[in-house]
């Protein structure tokens, strides 16, 4: 970590006046901001310090990806066919080559995952769930540099594919939150599998340890039909209700999808507190309807908090939240035929202070003011779909840009992309690793 670090360029910082600073730097000493303002400023009150971007740079603060897989789906990366079903895509191609992974493949996706996450401006990622070496994925995140929160999945339904007893499940839960406790820059969180893989004495003692501990709580929900379905079969209301019955609901919770949910569903949603990480690329890639049902909009204009994410490479693909916010703002916009309903500046703060706050981080990062972490980003604003500037920053990065205006990326007040190159990992050995293994996946699942 650089003891003082002056970024300068035109600083959004996503403060609560929504400042833009023309000519503006953000110095960071030890790791925290203490100065956001005017440049000249900047460099004659902290002289010796390493200086990063210039004139022409945009400044923003560090993207947060509120659901991200790290594990398994990286080295069938573009394999599985589009023309399968979701479960047919789950047990004859990702539940097998998960089987497979041993604790170097763990480290090894993880840590190409978030490469691509922090060359992209992610400097925050919540671990969506390892199935086995938790341990693992934190070392490479933490090699990396990221800020992350990871767990360990637990399911415990006996006809599912590695279930354990509740006891069990709730047990490893507690030990991986021994192993990375709150307030690192990798810490844990309780992680379940969620759907409908997930007893009621499960999701309850889930609940009540994330409470218990202090931390953050997250699994999949809703994202099709059919968890809606089986727990109506199953207990008579849809998954949102139940949880409500349970006393599950709550600001610990991060909900990954809920793309299917009444208005029932929606409204307990935001009496609650509970968290949205929607991941809209994943549900158009995958066909689950998310235009003609989500109601991920409504929460977040009735109050509700939500959050953007990539999920997985076999689903959103891309791991750049830039562009997964001009996304959901467009579809939004088209759906409402409503040009007031969502706008780009919108998308950028629930990239960044927005998704922040759903994750339980809005105190820590997601926007640049004196006294929070120094997660920050640098655009190149030379480049063509940033040439000229326009008049709003934030309107020109979510519809002009991508991940690809990144040109250095800070993370708890250390560079971890200069020049828009990884400084602390060195890569290739990574990228070599993962074209051999996924020869090897392939060939153990029959599809090579």
């Amino acid at each position: 970590m650089d003891s003082e670090l002056l970024i300068r360029g035109q600083i959004v910082t996503m403060d609560g006046t929504r400042r833009v600073i023309s000519d503006g730097a953000v110095v960071a000493v030890e790791g925290r901001i203490e100065f956001v303002g005017d440049a000249g400023d900047a460099v004659n009150r902290h002289p010796s310090a390493t200086v990063l971007g210039g004139p022409s740079s945009i400044v923003t603060p560090g993207l947060v990806n509120a659901h991200q897989h790290l594990t398994g789906d990286r080295l069938i990366r573009s394999c599985i066919p589009e023309d399968i079903d979701s479960d047919e895509s789950i047990f004859s191609w990702a539940v097998p080559v998960h089987a497979e992974h041993t604790p170097d493949d763990d480290e090894l996706t993880a840590t190409l995952g978030a490469a691509e996450a922090v060359l992209n401006g992610v400097t925050t990622i919540i671990e969506a769930g390892t199935v086995a070496h938790v341990d693992r994925v934190a070392q490479a995140l933490g090699t990396l540099g990221l800020r992350a929160r990871v767990g360990r999945w637990g399911w415990d339904i006996d006809d599912a594919p590695h279930a354990a007893p509740t006891d069990e499940v709730l047990q490893l839960q507690r030990e991986v939150l021994d192993l990375l406790p709150a307030g690192g820059l990798v810490e844990s969180g309780v992680t379940l599998v969620g759907h409908d893989l997930m007893s009621d004495a499960l999701v309850s003692g889930a609940a009540d340890l994330a409470r218990e501990r202090g931390v953050g709580m997250t699994m999949h929900i809703s994202p099709h039909r059919r968890d809606p379905q089986s727990y109506l079969d199953r207990v008579g209301v849809r998954p949102i209700v139940h949880f409500d019955r349970l006393g599950v609901l709550g600001r610990h919770l991060l909900l990954a999808h809920a793309v299917h949910l009444d208005a029932e569903e929606a409204e307990l949603m935001v009496e609650s507190g509970s968290a949205v990480a929607s991941c809209p690329w994943a549900y158009l890639r995958l066909a689950q309807g998310f235009q003609a049902n989500h109601r991920h909009d409504w929460i977040r204009s009735n109050g509700g908090r939500l959050a953007l994410g990539t999920d997985s490479e076999n689903a959103g693909d891309a791991i750049d939240i830039l562009r997964t916010a001009s996304l959901f703002v467009g579809l939004v916009r088209d759906r409402s035929e409503d040009h007031l309903s969502m706008t780009s500046a919108d998308g950028f703060a629930l990239a960044t202070i927005d998704g922040a706050e759903a994750v339980g981080l809005g105190d820590t990062v997601g926007s640049l003011e004196v006294g929070k972490r120094a997660d920050i980003v640098v655009h190149d604003a030379t480049r063509l779909e940033l040439t000229p500037r326009g008049t709003d920053p934030v309107r020109q990065l979510v519809w002009a840009a991508d991940g690809r205006s990144v040109v250095d990326v800070v993370v708890d007040g250390r560079v971890v992309v200069r020049d828009g190159r990884v400084v602390t990992v060195d890569l290739e050995p990574f990228v070599d690793a993962a074209v051999e293994r996924q020869q090897f996946m392939l060939s153990r699942v029959g599809r090579a």
